[in-house]
């Protein structure tokens, strides 16, 4: 359980078959359920994207789409702007640094 937790604090990714082919090569003979029954009594597991996780709450109010029915028709009619940043300590979706990130569309 030692070896899990300190696994799970560097890679909080793995679930129970990553972390088994971890402690199989750290030279311990154990399967994918025990591994499983151990996370779930430590109370951790893998920290990935949800599903459904575009589903609004209750309470959240839905913007309406103001350019619907708008016809675009000539240069700088309509603008826009998203502003993107990461959370210091966590990387990005594609490993990079924790700089944050201004993407402005036109």
């Amino acid at each position: 359980m030692h070896l899990i937790d300190r696994q799970h604090l560097e890679t909080p990714y793995y679930g129970s078959r990553k972390m088994r082919v971890y402690l199989q090569r750290k030279g311990h003979q154990i399967n994918r359920k025990r591994v499983q029954r151990l996370m779930r009594i430590m109370g951790i597991q893998a920290v990935y994207p949800r599903p459904r996780t575009s589903i609004p709450g209750d309470g959240h109010k839905i913007y309406p789409y103001l350019l619907k029915g708008l016809m675009i028709d000539r240069p700088n009619q309509v603008w826009a702007a998203d502003i993107s940043y990461s959370v210091p300590g966590v990387q990005g979706e594609h490993g990079s640094s924790n700089e944050p990130r201004v993407y402005l569309e036109y």
